[in-house]
C-alpha cells in the first residue's frame, strides 16, 4: 500500500531496540531531513515494543510509548507501517501475522523468519493487500534483494554465488593473515561483536544457507526449504588447510552457489577454495560478496558490508522509505 497524497508525517511502530534497531532510530532522526526528501513527508516513530523497557539503549528515543505488549503497534490506527527487529522465530512470526493482520506493511531483518515461513507470511501479506520488505535480511547494506527483484528483473538468472556470512569470512581471514587458529580467530570474532557467544548459526552454515534460500526464491521463483541445501560449516576448517591452499593459490571462503543446471537449481554452501586475485578471494573481514550471473547482463558483483549495526539499519530505513512512496507495494505482488 503507497503512503502518499499527503504530506502528514508517517507514523511507524518499531519491534525490538537491540543492535539494528537502535539504529535504525538513529537514522531516522539524525537524517530526518534527508529521509523525507526521498520519501516525500516525514518519517517518525510513534511506538516502540521490547522485551525490556527499563535498559539503556544506544539511540536517543523520541518521546514515545514503550511497552513489551505488541499491541501497542498492532493495534494503533494511526500506525502504518511496523519495523519487526526481532531474530528467531517466535514470538517473531506471531508478531508478524498480528501486525498484517491489523493492517501494517511490514519491514524486517530476519532471514530466520523468512526462510522458515516465507511462503506462509508473504501469502497472507498478498491476501491483505499489505507488503513485506526485506532488504536487510540478506547482505546487510548491500541492495541485493532490489536488484534481483527489480534492476535485474529482465533477465533469468542463471546463477548466485557470493559469501553471504561476515562472521565466517572475518574468522577466515584472520587465519590466513595472521596464522591465528579456528579457536583463536573465534574469539577474536567474538571479543569485536562479529560472532555470538554461540556461534553456531555462522560457523555452521545455517545462516549463508537462509540468506541463499531467500536468494533463490527471488532469482529462481522457488522456496526451497533451507534444512534441504546441503551445507557445511567452517569449524573442520584448520590452519594447515589454510595454509596448503595459499601454497597453490587460493584462499578458503564459505561460498554459497544456487545456479540452474539440467534444467534444475542445484544449491550448496560450504567451504570451497577461491583462487587469489579473483573478487570473493580478496573479499576480506566482515565483508559480503556476491557474483550474478544473467542471461542478458551477464556477470555482475556486489560488495559491501554484510553485517552490523549502521549498515543493516541503513537497508531497514530503505526498506522503509520504500514502502512509504509505494515502491515495495509493486515489487511485492511479483516477490
Amino acid at each position: 500500500m503507497a503512503h502518499t497524497g499527503s504530506t502528514d508525517p508517517v507514523r511507524i511502530g518499531i519491534v525490538g531496540l537491540g543492535t539494528v534497531g537502535s539504529g535504525v532510530v538513529r537514522l531516522l532522526v539524525d537524517s530526518a531531513d534527508h529521509i523525507t526528501r526521498h520519501a516525500g513527508r516525514p518519517i517518525e516513530v510513534a511506538a516502540a515494543v521490547v522485551r525490556d523497557p527499563a535498559k539503556d539503549r544506544d539511540c536517543t528515543l523520541p518521546a514515545i510509548p514503550i511497552s513489551t505488549d505488541i499491541a501497542t503497534i498492532s493495534q494503533d490506527p494511526s500506525i502504518t507501517i511496523a519495523a519487526l527487529l526481532v531474530g528467531g522465530l517466535e514470538p517473531a512470526r506471531s508478531m508478524m501475522v498480528e501486525l498484517l493482520e491489523n493492517g501494517k506493511d511490514v519491514v524486517t531483518a530476519n532471514k530466520a523468519l523468512l526462510a522458515e515461513h516465507g511462503p506462509e507470511l508473504f501469502e497472507l501479506a498478498r491476501r491483505l493487500g499489505r507488503s513485506i520488505a526485506f532488504e536487510a535480511a540478506v547482505a546487510g547494506g548491500i541492495p541485493i534483494v532490489a536488484a534481483i527483484g527489480e534492476c535485474l528483473a529482465a533477465n533469468r538468472i542463471e546463477s548466485i554465488r557470493g559469501i553471504l556470512n561476515g562472521t565466517s569470512n572475518f574468522i577466515l581471514t584472520r587465519m590466513e593473515e595472521d596464522g591465528s587458529s579456528y579457536a583463536e580467530a573465534l574469539a577474536l570474532a567474538q571479543a569485536k561483536g562479529f560472532a555470538e557467544a554461540d556461534p553456531s548459526m555462522d560457523v555452521d552454515g545455517t545462516d549463508a544457507t537462509q540468506k541463499l534460500a531467500i536468494l533463490s526464491h527471488l532469482a529462481f521463483g522457488v522456496w526451497v526449504p533451507w534444512k534441504e541445501i546441503p551445507r557445511t560449516g567452517i569449524d573442520t576448517v584448520d590452519i594447515d588447510l589454510i595454509r596448503y591452499a595459499a601454497e597453490l593459490g587460493y584462499r578458503i571462503r564459505l561460498v554459497a552457489v544456487a545456479r540452474r543446471s539440467n534444467g534444475r537449481l542445484a544449491m550448496r554452501v560450504a567451504p570451497a577454495l577461491v583462487k587469489i586475485g579473483t573478487p570473493l578471494a580478496e573479499t576480506r573481514g566482515a565483508y559480503n560478496a556476491v557474483s550474478i550471473v544473467g542471461d542478458a547482463v551477464g556477470r555482475m558483483f556486489f560488495h559491501g558490508l554484510g553485517a552490523g549495526q549502521m549498515p543493516t539499519a541503513s537497508a531497514v530505513v530503505a526498506d522503509i522509505i520504500d514502502t512509504v512512496v509505494g515502491r515495495t507495494a509493486i515489487t511485492f505482488r511479483t516477490t
